[in-house]
């Protein structure tokens, strides 16, 4: 289907679209082994039921929200390098419901009971039935307790460049919180009590200012006042750089991201945060967007870029069909092009709800443009719509796909990076739909996704995909056991990949992020291969060192340095008793001739054992040397980039908290370096005869730089060292990586803005931030 016409007036067309549902020759191969997906450990049982429509959310920073009626539980996968487990390695944490209840604030709380009570008693029955039967603005009806929604943030919002979560109750409460440590979570945003005193100041009038003209005994109203500040769902922006003009009318680039709320009524209400967010109260209201859709059901981004060209508006789904796309004014953002009017996707008011609308961003083969690729479920149907820019407007192409399922689609999850769209149906049965583009239409081909046998007849309540697509969780319950559904229901989640480990291998090297904690993941599958193979793969180790000839890049090095770790673990010998027994040292002896006496067998038994131990000892220093040098590589590429830094931002007369002599003592050491030779000349030609001792806070002796990651005084006195400016971290607190392998000190007030800038660097052995 298709349809060429300016965003103004853009509508959809009939047409031919062809949707492939039948296998083509060669597509009834069975699957081959390593195509099949399997299923990782550990299973993740949940202590309360799931709520919500859509109780998984994966973050970008790799963290598995589920929404259940007692809080919202978290698990957050790591590629640990201390572990040798096969299992996946997951920090398990949660957002527990408040116990106070939510009450929504619709006006003074006398005239609230009065129009409760006659409500409740009127004598109309189809004023008193419609009452009754809000569970929102009733309360005899009671206050559901769980999670209704979560939604992460884009990645780097907070302020150690993870991520946001906005959480959304049942009983209509939508907060923002943190995690600024390793395992807690902080409240830093109240959205709901914000937005309730901005409309109790506006007097609860609407968008253009006007007063109600009735009140609260008047049951229309009532409802207005309770829809209008009812969210449904809650979606996030990717980040917007915008100008920002100071006081001395200098401009900066400033950055914010956007968290979009739909309510009952159909109002989309903006938040803006800049970034990073770290105080609630920093959130500034927006805008309010009345998108005029009765009875709405879901809501998404659809975000448009083409090179200096960026659009953007509100994907808004109804329970009664229509889907339409709401425009969003964003002012001061370079190339950013606003729709003059909202554009109609799909019209027909046909009674089918429209859920679970994921909106991604594609590049079309042929026209070799970009474009835009929106999914949503629509009963057992699953609509699409392609959305292309061209110079005659917005073209639009859209239809359904049949034939999936005979229950109702409950999710649909998306995987960007190989573009395929995963559906699951009540029936516990999981479709995988790849898209292939032709000139004027979208081809899917429509694929069972073999799942193994312990998922065999469990009802699946939803699933998600991991950032970059490599595994698939879901979460789900104990089927018909002989004919009757179980009285007890146990939630579990479950992880299956979704690819080998060698496509995980190939995109690793491939990514254009340049970045290890984004690709976590991927090293997590890779990380299970080794450990189960006990070695790295031959092609990638290949591929590895090919590259590494070619551009010396400190991502390919972290890489190496992952896979040394990894090796490492497979060569530590397991304890198979427990360090309270007593050892018994006996000795088995083979006796192979008559004549061979026991002290010979014994001997030959120890030698070989011995051999055995030796070979391994040997491979373990061999790993541990290549360790060694890639930390040595990543650590002085590293010091010359401060250096660098300090060699632009330094005068003479000032007095900085960097070791500049202790790195340039350092970095001398390897005589063939030519570039620290030529970085340090200019440092100290620059610096003359000044230095920059660092002494022991105890006992104020001076502190030599031997090591970058410890220092000691002569008395004895021992600190750890800041991995991003090298000092001595002599506090009581400091920042630590993810995966625990550096500390980073953190920034004093005094410091001057280009060290605080130093300091907000992520771990330079793994990208993991620092928190």
């Amino acid at each position: 289907m298709a349809a060429a016409s300016p965003p103004d007036c853009a509508t959809p067309e009939s047409g031919n679209v062809a949707i492939k549902t039948e296998p083509l020759d060669g597509d009834d191969a069975p699957p081959t082994l390593r195509d099949v997906p399997v299923r990782r450990d550990p299973v993740v049982p949940l202590l309360s039921p799931v709520s919500g429509p859509q109780p998984l959310r994966w973050s970008p920073d790799h963290r598995l929200s589920v929404c259940t009626s007692s809080s919202l539980s978290v698990l957050e996968l790591l590629y640990d390098i201390h572990s040798s487990r096969l299992d996946l390695s997951l920090n398990r944490t949660s957002i527990p419901v408040p116990t106070q209840t939510h009450k929504l604030r619709v006006g003074p709380p006398d005239e609230l009971s009065r129009a409760v009570k006659k409500f409740s008693l009127d004598p109309d029955p189809t004023v008193r039935q419609v009452f009754l039967a809000d569970t929102v603005i009733n309360p005899s009806v009671g206050v559901h307790s769980g999670m209704k929604f979560a939604s992460w943030s884009p990645l780097g919002c907070d302020s150690c460049g993870r991520c946001l979560l906005a959480c959304l109750t049942l009983d209509n409460r939508l907060t923002v919180h943190s995690s600024r440590g390793h395992l807690e979570w902080k409240l830093l945003a109240d959205l709901s009590e914000n937005y309730g005193e901005r409309l109790k100041e506006r007097g609860y009038a609407k968008k253009d200012s006007n007063p109600p003209q009735a009140d609260l005994l008047d049951l229309a109203e009532l409802q207005r006042r309770f829809r209008m500040q009812t969210p449904l769902k809650m979606e996030w922006s990717s980040v917007y750089t915008i100008k920002k003009v100071q006081a001395d009318n200098s401009c900066v680039d400033e950055e914010m991201v956007l968290l979009a709320v739909l309510m009952e009524n159909g109002d989309l209400v903006l938040w803006k945060f800049v970034l990073p967010f770290a105080d609630g109260d920093d959130v500034v209201f927006y805008d309010l967007i009345e998108s005029g859709v009765s009875r709405p059901s879901d809501l998404a981004w659809w975000e448009y870029e083409n090179g200096n060209q960026r659009m953007g508006g509100l994907i808004v789904g109804s329970e009664v069909g229509p889907v339409k796309i709401m425009p969003v004014s964003l002012l001061k953002v370079k190339g950013y092009c606003t729709l003059r009017l909202p554009v109609i996707l799909w019209k027909e008011c046909d009674e089918i709800a429209v859920e679970n609308i994921r909106c991604f961003p594609v590049i079309h083969p042929i026209h070799k443009t970009s474009c835009s690729l929106i999914v949503a479920s629509r009963g057992c149907y699953i609509f699409w719509c392609l959305l292309m820019v061209s110079p005659d407007g917005l073209n639009i192409h859209n239809s359904h796909i049949t034939g999936l399922n005979s229950l109702p689609v409950v999710s649909l999850a998306v995987s960007q990076h190989e573009v395929a769209v995963y559906s699951c149906s009540m029936d516990g049965w999981i479709k995988k739909l790849t898209p292939t583009f032709t000139e004027s239409s979208v081809i899917f081909k429509v694929e069972d996704l073999v799942q193994p046998e312990t998922l065999t007849g469990r009802r699946i309540h939803g699933i998600a995909v991991s950032h970059n697509g490599t595994y698939l969780a879901l979460v789900s319950t104990a089927g018909i056991v002989g004919s009757f559904h179980p009285i007890h229901k146990n939630f579990q989640i479950h992880f299956l990949t979704l690819k080998t480990p060698e496509a995980a291998a190939s995109l690793l090297l491939k990514s254009p992020e340049q970045n290890l904690f984004k690709m976590a993941d991927l090293l997590d599958l890779v990380k299970w291969q080794v450990l189960k193979t006990k070695r790295v793969p031959a092609s990638l180790q290949e591929e590895l060192d090919r590259k590494l000839q070619e551009v010396d890049s400190p991502y390919l090095w972290r890489i190496k340095l992952f896979l040394a770790r990894v090796l490492h673990l497979t060569l530590q010998v397991p304890r198979t008793e427990n360090k309270w027994r007593p050892r018994r040292t006996a000795v088995k002896v083979l006796v192979q001739d008559e004549e061979e006496d026991e002290e010979e067998a014994v001997e030959r038994v120890e030698g070989e054992a011995g051999g055995v131990e030796g070979e391994a000892e040997a491979r373990r220093t061999e790993i541990q040397t290549l360790m060694e040098a890639a930390e040595t590589h990543l650590m002085r590429d590293h010091m010359k980039k401060v250096l660098g830094v300090v060699y632009l931002n330094t005068w003479v007369p000032q007095n900085i908290c960097i070791p500049t002599c202790g790195l340039m003592d350092y970095l001398s050491r390897d005589p063939n370096d030519k570039d620290s030779e030529v970085l340090i000349g200019h440092i100290r030609k620059k610096l003359n005869k000044q230095t920059f001792p660092e002494h022991c806070s105890l006992c104020q002796a001076p502190l030599p730089f031997t090591d970058w990651k410890q220092a000691a005084c002569e008395n004895g006195h021992v600190w750890l060292r800041c991995v991003l400016s090298y000092q001595a971290c002599q506090t009581l607190t400091f920042r630590r990586c993810l995966l625990q392998d550096c500390i980073a000190r953190l920034p004093e007030p005094e410091d001057p803005e280009w060290i605080k800038k130093l300091l907000k660097a992520p771990c330079l052995l793994c990208d993991s931030p620092m928190i």
